[in-house]
């Protein structure tokens, strides 16, 4: 149970070797945006990637060949992906989630909050990490794509251009004609 076959290190260690330094050169390859945590998407390229790995690494059954080619294929695929919301951005909206509007000029909008299940005590923490004790003194509290909480002060609202794509949830909110 310790050790079955003495000869399995050997092959751990050299695979790993291998795979090691084409992991990382796919990934340079590829870009920043390949490991990012800008969306549900790429978390999941980011899981796939240490699932696969490990796989080539811990199972004799997966060849250094077939390991390295999933390798490239995730790499490939995401960088791909990347490339198409980026030049055709109708495709985001397969890809990735729109930011939604929790809180706007200091009224929490609760059956939005509701709906993305995020617990009201979540968005008070957000607002007292950023310093704010009065959530009346936010123009706005976002979900964004990868599920973190912005919050901007009304005292940092500008022109509010930075909420252009926030889905409001309800048709309410900024860039809609209720607003």
């Amino acid at each position: 149970m310790f050790l079955d076959n003495p000869v399995d290190l050997i092959r751990l260690a050299i695979v790993a070797a291998l795979t090691y330094p084409a992991l990382i050169a796919l990934l340079r390859f590829s870009g920043k945006r390949t490991l990012s945590k800008l969306n549900a998407f790429d978390l999941v390229v980011t899981v796939a990637l240490g699932s696969t790995l490990a796989t080539i690494l811990l199972s004799r059954d997966v060849s250094l060949a077939e390991g390295l080619l999933a390798l490239a294929l995730l790499v490939g695929l995401q960088f791909l992906v990347a490339l198409l919301t980026v030049r055709w951005p109708a495709s985001q909206r397969l890809v990735k989630s729109a930011p939604t509007l929790l809180l706007h000029r200091g009224e929490l909008r609760r059956d939005v909050v509701r709906a993305m299940r995020i617990s009201e005590s979540e968005i008070r923490q957000a607002a007292r990490s950023q310093g704010y004790g009065d959530l009346s003194r936010l123009a706005a509290v976002v979900l964004e794509t990868d599920g973190s909480l912005s919050v901007i002060g009304q005292d940092k609202l500008g022109d509010g251009s930075s909420l252009t794509d926030v889905s409001a949830a309800d048709g309410s909110g900024p860039g809609s004609q209720a607003d």
